[in-house]
């Protein structure tokens, strides 16, 4: 007996995916990138701290948060040079709201293409699912 191709597959389920990210004057500004790193420095209080536990370089990390704060107009972090103690950078109040905010946002979205998914993508039932009686 020869098997039909559609027999033959497996059906795969799909899943919707969304990136959230700010714009200014059409040139990209803030993301999740930028917001894990700013997490890290409010959370380490050091850019280098931040950088290692992100698993990324320091020049990345202040690279990344120095174009921000250039795309903005309006800095982001607040460094102390020296001294003692490892708290040396702390978040502005801008980017305390930009995360906040930011994350809100992104939530958000990704509830409101869930829906959007469930109520468009009806998947069929799994013709190899067992069924209830």
């Amino acid at each position: 007996m020869v098997r039909s191709r559609q027999s033959r597959l497996k059906r795969k389920q799909i899943q919707p995916r969304v990136k959230v990210w700010l714009e200014t004057d059409d040139q990209y500004v803030f993301g999740f990138g930028i917001s894990k790193i700013l997490k890290a420095i409010q959370q380490s209080g050091s850019m280098k701290a931040a950088a290692e536990s992100l698993g990324k370089s320091y020049r990345h990390v202040w690279a990344r948060v120095k174009k921000a704060e250039q795309a903005l107009g309006e800095p982001l972090v607040d460094t102390r040079v020296g001294g003692k103690g490892v708290s040396r950078s702390s978040l502005t109040e801008l980017a305390i709201r930009l995360v906040s905010d930011y994350d809100a946002l992104r939530q958000r979205m990704f509830e409101v293409v869930e829906q959007e998914f469930s109520s468009r993508f009806k998947t069929a039932p799994d013709p190899e699912a067992p069924t209830s009686g």
